[in-house]
């Protein structure tokens, strides 16, 4: 993930689990928590688009996946926009929003994951 997003301070990621956190070092301690879990997170992009502009593009799309740990299993379904910038000749993520459309799964999810 340190690969993929700008290490910068201007990188903003939203989503169900992390709330909002700005700036590399906030958002690496959301992966960090997620991959340090004793869980598997299965998920594919689909049903998206891509436009793109000069130095920028973004994605807007849906994620769907399944998020197992201990006796918990979950079905996910997730709308998401991903943006990028082009920095120093590589593309790097800028900002994730995610957003779980169904109170009870958001809420399941959140218990889950904490």
């Amino acid at each position: 993930m340190g690969e993929n997003w700008a290490q910068s301070p201007d990188a903003i990621m939203d989503n169900p689990i992390g709330g909002i956190r700005r700036g590399w070092s906030e958002i690496s301690q959301v992966y960090q928590q997620l991959f340090r879990a004793d869980a598997k997170f299965l998920f594919e992009f689909y049903d998206c688009c891509i436009h793109e502009g000069g130095e920028v593009f973004y994605a807007v799309g849906r994620e769907r996946g399944r998020f197992e740990v201990g006796q918990i299993a979950l079905e996910m379904a997730i709308r998401t926009t991903r943006i990028f910038r082009k920095m120093n000749g590589h593309w790097r993520q800028v900002h994730h929003h995610g957003s779980i459309e169904d109170a009870s799964l958001l809420r399941a999810y959140q218990e889950a994951v904490q």
